[in-house]
Formats: structure tokens, C-alpha cells, sequence
């Protein structure tokens, strides 16, 4: 609803196409998955029903009890996870910003060395591969950027801007960049997962710490794969639908 708020003036049709991004999403993210982190042994519950382990309560206040407790565990570990990841960020934007004051003292060249702007470089060889056309791949590249470092709602808002002021080339490059923008994979992500799951099962922080980031890889590629699919039924060189 938010990026819809967001988009909907400057891109009348957003909701349909971030409705699509949803379902597509879905089996994106499990391909993704299986590819980064592939099962190459036998799943201990094939072949049978595993009963889930869980205490009864004896009354309703220790339900209650129990329920608050653990609710306030979760909320606290994604609180101090969020903290200290986003913290962990702006520190390392604060340090490339030092650098890019020292260039430009040395130089007279104004540069912007942040996270995200890097990132924009990254990403730009990544915008081509889904099928943004190359005048505005570095844009694409660098809502992506944004995403991966400050959530999706400050991209919206860049993308909503370049849609709004011209500034893309092609009608593709939005939707697709609507599509590539569409899903949970930034830092911020990161530290919810790791912070949420830690908290209620401490015994596995070193197997969330191993696979946070190859998380993130695969979320970030499935949303990319979502925008590939969405490119192939969108413009005049569509698989499917030869759209305007």
C-alpha cells in the first residue's frame, strides 16, 4: 500500500504490477534459495510427519505469560539487530564520506563514495542482464543500490522522482525497476532475520550468522530474476505480449 501512495501519480498502473511482483516473488525466492545453498543430503523429515515439540500451558496466564515473553524477546533481538546493523552502515558511509572530502580537497573532483552509490556500480551490469535498456541502466543500478542499503521506501521515492521530473529514457526501465525494487532484501532485512530467529532459538546464531548474507544474495537475486520474468511480457520485443 505504502509504494503504491508512493508511485501511484507518476505510475498510474504500480499497483498491478507490484501485485504481479508478489506472486512472482514466491517461486523466485525458492529457486534462489536452492541454488545458493543446494540440499546435497537426505532431509531428515522425507518420507514422514514429524510432530512439532511444544509444552502445553496449564492455564491461560501462562499462556499469556509465555506469549509476552517470547513476543518481547523477537521484538527486542530485531530492535538491537537493526541497531546494530544499520549503526555498522552509517559508520561505514561516515568513513567514505572522509574520503571523498580528503579527493576533493586533492583534486577539486566532487565524488559521493557512500554504500550505496558504490553499490550503483554493482548493480549496473545487473540492471542490463534483466533487460533495462543501457541509457538508464545506471540509474536502475543505483535505485538498487539505494534499496540494498536503505530499504526499499527511500528507492520508491527515487523512482517515483526520476518517473515524475522525465529522467528515465525508456517507459521499461520502470517497470522493471518496479519489479526490481519489489522485496525484502536490504541490510535492514538482514538484521529483522538474524535478530528475530536468534532471539527465540539462540542455539542457532552461528547457522544464521553463516547464512545471513547468502540470504541476502538470494533475495536480492530473486527479485532480480522477478524483473526478467515481468521484462519478457512487457515492450515492443516481448515473448508473449507485443505491448507499447
Amino acid at each position: 500500500g505504502l509504494y503504491v501512495l508512493l508511485l501511484h501519480q507518476a505510475f498510474p498502473a504500480i499497483a498491478a504490477h507490484l501485485m504481479s511482483a508478489s506472486l512472482l516473488s514466491a517461486p523466485a525466492a525458492l529457486v534462489m534459495s536452492k541454488l545458493l545453498l543446494p540440499e546435497t543430503e537426505n532431509p531428515e523429515t522425507l518420507g514422514r510427519v514429524v510432530e512439532p515439540h511444544h509444552e502445553r500451558e496449564s492455564n491461560v496466564i501462562e499462556a499469556a505469560i509465555r506469549g509476552a515473553t517470547a513476543g518481547g524477546k523477537l521484538m527486542l533481538g530485531v530492535l538491537v539487530m537493526l541497531m546494530a546493523f544499520l549503526g555498522l552502515v552509517a559508520l561505514a558511509n561516515l568513513g567514505l564520506d572522509g574520503v571523498s572530502g580528503l579527493l576533493h580537497r586533492w583534486t577539486g573532483a566532487t565524488v559521493s563514495l557512500r554504500l550505496e552509490n558504490l553499490l550503483a556500480y554493482v548493480f549496473t551490469p545487473l540492471a542490463l542482464v534483466i533487460g533495462v535498456p543501457p541509457a538508464d541502466a545506471f540509474e536502475v543500478g543505483r535505485l538498487l543500490g539505494m534499496r540494498a542499503i536503505m530499504t526499499e521506501v527511500p528507492a520508491y521515492q527515487e523512482l517515483a522522482r526520476l518517473i515524475r521530473e522525465g529522467l528515465l529514457h525508456d517507459g521499461r526501465s520502470a517497470v522493471l525497476a518496479s519489479y526490481a525494487l519489489c522485496g525484502f532484501s536490504h541490510i535492514a532485512s538482514v538484521a529483522i532475520f538474524v535478530g528475530g530467529v536468534s532471539a527465540l532459538a539462540p542455539n542457532q546464531t552461528r547457522t544464521l550468522a553463516q547464512t545471513a548474507l547468502r540470504a541476502l544474495a538470494a533475495a536480492t537475486l530473486a527479485c532480480l530474476m522477478t524483473a526478467a520474468v515481468a521484462g519478457t511480457f512487457y515492450g515492443r520485443g516481448a515473448l508473449l505480449f507485443n505491448l507499447p
